[in-house]
Order: structure tokens, then C-alpha cells, then sequence
């Protein structure tokens, strides 16, 4: 059983993955567009991992026994002005997911809720892998000003 304010927390995780999971997809099929498919690629695989996250915590609530409230998706962007601004966009996003993260865990820790620590503790070492991914890609990109020859190399 979950304290109300832990559920509704992870309630709002699930949102949140499943707006992220959408945002990457739009992305995705915004770089399909500009012929990109390397990024698009790499974008949509992102879109099928924040989904498994959104069902990660769909499954906890239902295992601990409680309710799982779904609510309406915000709309989410579907231009960008380049690939640089994508992975400014796309970092700024996982920095606002592992702030959730963070948040979640200290409710978890307040309420100690021991089972949802161990539970959370995979999405906080989680996060520090997307940010980090990100930020890599998000150099290089910089290194060349995400243009180019250098683009289409790294998009290859």
C-alpha cells in the first residue's frame, strides 16, 4: 500500500514519462523530415524507453495495489530550429525528469516507504545515464555547430 502522496507522485510520473515518451517521438518524426534518420533513429529509441519507463511505474502501483490515474497529455512542440536546439530541448527535458525523479525519492524517503526507495533507485542511476548520453551528443554537436558535413556524419 502507498501513502496518497507517494501516489499521486508516481501518478504524475506516469504522465510525465508518457509526455516524454511522445515529445521524443515527435522529435523523431520531426528529423525524419529533415532527413535525418540517424538522429530520428536514435530519437525514436528513446521514445520506446521512456514509454518502458511510464510502464515501469504503471506496474509498481498496480503491484503495490493501488489505483493508477491516467490524465490527458499536454500538447508537445513538433518544430525546432535545428539539431542543436533539439538537444538543448531534449537535455533541459531529462534534467526536468530527474528533478521529478529526485522528488519522488524524497517523498519515498519522508514517508519511509523503503520498497519505493529500492524501487526509484533504478530511475535515479537511470537519469545520470540519459543526461549524461545526451550532453555527449550535445557537445559534438557544438563542436561543429550542427551543421555540415560533421552533422551528417554524426547522423550516419
Amino acid at each position: 500500500m502507498l501513502k496518497e502522496k507517494m501516489l499521486n507522485a508516481i501518478n504524475e510520473q506516469i504522465n510525465a514519462e508518457q509526455y516524454s515518451s511522445l515529445l521524443y517521438l515527435s522529435i523523431s518524426a520531426y528529423l525524419h523530415d529533415q532527413g535525418l534518420s540517424g538522429f530520428a533513429n536514435w530519437m525514436y529509441v528513446q521514445y520506446q524507453e521512456e514509454l518502458s519507463h511510464a510502464t515501469k511505474f504503471f506496474d509498481y502501483v498496480v503491484e503495490r495495489g493501488e489505483k493508477v490515474e491516467l490524465k490527458a497529455i499536454e500538447q508537445m512542440p513538433t518544430t525546432w530550429d535545428g539539431i542543436i536546439d533539439i538537444y538543448e530541448a531534449t537535455l533541459e527535458h531529462e534534467q526536468l525528469i530527474t528533478s521529478s525523479v529526485h522528488n519522488l525519492m524524497d517523498i519515498a524517503i519522508e514517508e519511509k516507504d523503503h520498497a519505493t526507495q529500492s524501487f526509484l533507485r533504478w530511475f535515479v542511476d537511470e537519469q545520470v545515464e540519459e543526461e549524461a548520453n545526451v550532453t555527449e551528443i550535445l557537445d559534438t554537436l557544438k563542436l561543429i555547430n550542427g551543421q555540415g558535413k560533421g552533422s551528417l556524419m554524426l547522423d550516419r
